[in-house]
């Protein structure tokens, strides 16, 4: 195998014999005054490094023969019977000679040399002769006691390694391996290093300019990310290393070149030629471990919380990512690991790492928790506050706890525990959400398990996702609607328009019509979905016990343009969650199963089809000797009504000659289900679950809408409050204009409220404001409080509306008969449902 060689070595041996000579007649040398010392071999085979010690006055060729005592290598190799040297010391970047003497090399404690394969002509004689250069540069500035030769020599060294970088080829990878391995290979890292360890000042100043420097000359040379990831690395790891053992890990330079190589660990991990061994990254993980522990720690201990290091959370996160990825790729202990398998492993390749990680995770997982606990005994003084402030720790906190649950992934059992303990800090889970709350991206690894959220929090985030990447000044997209052609006109505007004119504001009006604002936009919100769920146009079915839930009817083909409608219809209810207008339905769970792409079983056809579920809970529980005599007669078809007639189809091949019977009647229950409520319906699910993808602008968050939603979620967010409209509630969010609230007016108006029926009251409050559904929250989820304005109009004008300000306006009648019968006229549907709102 051919290595490079610094261009003083450009020779060949030709006498092989006599190099052989010196390795085995050394000795016969005669003695010099020596010193005992201390110093490093660094092999390039696998990146070992051997601790050696000799005399100042021993021999190279002596040292080769330690090397091959310890590692096997043998220094000369014979081939057709002529002696030749395989193995090379290089020493600041020279080559040395077996018959020299260490004195002689000027090798003196904890200097680094490296051993090299036999080698030939080097491919790159100018960067090494620079690196050569250099590092005599460097050792005269280690020797160097007047500071004005220090500027100077700082000023050539800044130099030579800025011409190096430059001399780096960029326009390949390979090429640019090359010279980067030479700079490791040469050592100057190390000799750098020792500059910046100098005791003198200046010395010390100028080896932290030069360190600096080249790094982030580095980064802004080497643009392409690959070259970065892949040839940069490994520079960064050298120096880091040498760092960490000479000035430990809280100096500012080793934290500089620390955070540097954790910037590029997640393009550097996925480089399939530069797999990172858990042995390189893992002492990272553990600094920066021990950093967080402390400081959370002390948070727990204080009267305040204290601030941690958000570079120290970012930091210990990136080096994790391509830790995971190492205990992902181990064979031995599978993935996850199990960790009682792990301890009692006594071999094993990262086993130690493996471990370390374990205790990294129950060790912050543990302080989090304290952490967390000690944020609940402060949340009622916290929410006592006025114009509360954000603690700038509580943003890293679920940073770390984003981290510990990817972590908890790794090992058998240890995710089921931690988001038991996540159940137990719910409350303060939640709260942080609330207050930190941004992109809904960043907190998916919560929304997915909803045991640990609430209905609010799930609701909010899931608004967030529907306005994500909305921008204020979008133009509004205006629609003219005629009455008499409602649904038409609107599946043109909303059906057939480009989703990206559906993202800013609706501006809509009917023909003939002069009233416009957000009170037509809900009634033409509610005049469209009566249309939509309207049983003649067969576009979905309601369920036999309760007309309010819907799901697609497989029938719906009739329609040519069904599938299309679907689409629209998909569009529409995004568009009302977005807009926050109730619609008064609701899905059934069947139909929001399949939209968060989850399985249909027996027992969720409940609601939609009582029928069928009833007829097989009979099949399954009757007695199996009853089923095996073919009491049933049923074999694996149904029958499905298509336009008119009746069509056979079979459930499984030659389903009409498989008779069902005890054994496989769970298998005919769950085809029947399938067919039924999935494959008769899929392609109309499929298209309304584009149509309301349409609307999310994020398309990362289209599948993760009704993930994060239990069922009941989604129908309190489209039907809103299921409960009777509260007189007092409503009372509390309604405010004067002309009046007063204990004016006598007001008092017959409430009490009139007060005393009608539940659908006379939904009928005003539909006249008042065009919602027909109020909110969950009730009136006080609505946008902006209810108010009404006293007018100076005669005695015999009925109550006028604003719907767009939620207005409802009358003169002081003079009594509370006359009132009553205002009023009674306003509630009757044909007349509250249309009458004079704007």
């Amino acid at each position: 195998m051919a290595y490079q060689l610094h261009h003083n070595t450009k020779r060949k041996f030709d006498d092989y014999a006599a190099a052989d000579a010196w390795m085995r007649y050394d000795e016969t040398l005669p003695l010099s005054l020596s010193s005992p010392i201390q110093f490093f071999v660094r092999m390039f085979s696998g990146g070992k490094t051997l601790v050696l010690q000799a005399d100042s006055s021993d021999s190279v060729a002596s040292v080769h023969r330690k090397i091959q005592s310890i590692t096997g290598i043998r220094s000369i190799q014979s081939t057709s019977g002529v002696p030749r040297m395989e193995q090379r010391l290089i020493y600041r970047g020279k080559q040395l000679q077996l018959q020299q003497r260490l004195s002689e090399c000027g090798i003196q404690n904890d200097d680094t040399l490296q051993l090299v394969g036999r080698m030939r002509s080097t491919r790159h004689p100018h960067t090494w002769r620079l690196m050569n250069d250099l590092n005599s540069l460097i050792h005269a500035l280690c020797n160097c006691n007047d500071n004005t030769d220090v500027n100077a020599n700082v000023t050539c060294m800044m130099k030579m390694l800025t011409d190096f970088l430059t001399m780096t080829p960029k326009d390949g990878a390979d090429r640019s391996e090359q010279y980067l391995q030479i700079f490791i290979h040469s050592s100057v890292p190390a000799a750098l290093v020792k500059l910046y360890v100098s005791p003198s000042v200046t010395t010390k100043q100028a080896g932290h300019e030069c360190i600096c420097q080249f790094i982030d000359s580095c980064k802004t040379l080497f643009a392409n990310p690959v070259t970065v990831y892949r040839q940069f690395a490994p520079i960064l790891f050298e120096f880091c290393k040498i760092l960490r053992g000479a000035v430990g890990v809280d100096d500012a330079l080793y934290i500089f070149c620390r955070s540097s190589l954790a910037a590029m660990m997640k393009g550097y991990v996925h480089d399939v030629k530069c797999m990172l061994r858990l042995q390189d990254v893992f002492p990272f993980v553990r600094e920066l471990a021990t950093r967080l522990s402390c400081a959370l720690e002390l948070s727990v201990q204080s009267a305040e919380f204290i601030q941690l290091s958000d570079s120290d959370v970012r930091e210990f996160i990136k080096f994790m990512h391509p830790v995971k990825c190492a205990i992902r790729r181990q064979q031995t202990f599978g993935c996850p690991v199990s960790f009682p398998s792990l301890m009692q492993s006594e071999a094993g390749n990262e086993r130690i790492e493996i471990e370390g990680v374990h205790r990294v995770f129950c060790d912050l997982q543990e302080k989090m928790e304290l952490c967390l606990k000690k944020l609940e005994s402060q949340l009622g003084l916290i929410n006592k506050e006025r114009g509360e402030h954000i603690v700038s720790c509580w943003p890293l906190y679920l940073l770390i706890l984003k981290e510990l649950e990817s972590i908890s992934k790794l090992y058998k059992g240890l995710e089921e525990m931690f988001w038991e303990k996540m159940r137990q800090r719910r409350v303060e889970l939640c709260f942080l959400m609330v207050r930190l709350s941004k992109r809904s991206t960043d907190y998916q690894w919560i929304l997915e398990h909803k045991e640990v959220t609430n209905f609010k929090i799930r609701q909010r985030f899931a608004l967030k996702m529907l306005r994500e990447g909305r921008h204020k000044n979008e133009e509004f997209y205006e629609m003219l609607i005629c009455r008499s052609r409602l649904f038409e006109q609107s599946f043109e505007y909303i059906g057939h328009v480009n989703p990206r004119s559906l993202r800013g504001q609706l501006f809509m009006q009917f023909e003939n019509e002069e009233a416009t604002g957000p009170g037509v936009l809900r009634e033409w919100f509610s005049l469209v979905f009566e249309a939509i769920f309207n049983p003649q146009n067969t576009l979905f079915v309601s369920c036999p016990n309760d007309g309010r839930r819907f799901f697609p009817n497989p029938a719906s083909k009739v329609d040519p343009l069904h599938l299309e409608y679907f689409t629209f219809s998909g569009r529409m209810i995004a568009l009302a969650l977005l807009h926050r207008v109730q619609i008064s339905i609701a899905f059934d769970r069947v139909f929001f199963l399949q939209l968060a792409g989850e399985d249909i079983s027996f027992e969720d056809i409940r609601d939609a089809d009582p029928y069928l579920y009833s007829g097989c809970k009979k099949i399954l529980e009757m007695d199996a000797k009853m089923v095996d005599e073919d009491i049933l007669g049923l074999t694996f078809v149904c029958e499905d009504e298509e336009l008119g007639s009746r069509k056979v189809v079979e459930l499984c091949p030659d389903g009409k000659n498989t008779i069902v019977n005890s054994e496989n009647r769970d298998n005919y229950v769950n085809r029947l289900v399938k067919h039924r409520f999935v494959t008769s319906i899929a392609h109309q699910v499929a298209h309304f679950s584009q149509g309301f993808g349409d609307i999310i602008t994020d398309r990362r968050l289209r599948k993760s809408f009704y993930r994060i939603l239990d069922h009941e979620d989604l129908n309190k967010m489209l039907h809103g409050s299921k409960t009777a409209v509260s007189v007092e509630n409503w009372k509390e969010h309604t405010n004067y204009n002309g009046y007063k609230k204990d004016d006598l007016q007001i008092s017959w108006f409430w009490e009139i409220v007060g005393s009608m029926s539940a659908e006379q009251k939904n009928v005003l409050l539909f006249f008042w404001t065009s919602i027909k559904s109020l909110p969950v929250e009730g009136f006080g989820g609505l946008d902006s409080k209810l108010h009404i304005y006293k007018t100076l109009d005669s005695h015999d004008k009925l109550p006028s509306a604003h719907t767009c300000f939620y207005r409802l306006c009358f003169p002081p009648y003079p009594s509370m008969d006359v009132m009553q019968n205002r009023l009674n006229i306003i509630t009757q549907n044909y007349v509250g449902c249309s009458f004079g709102a704007e």
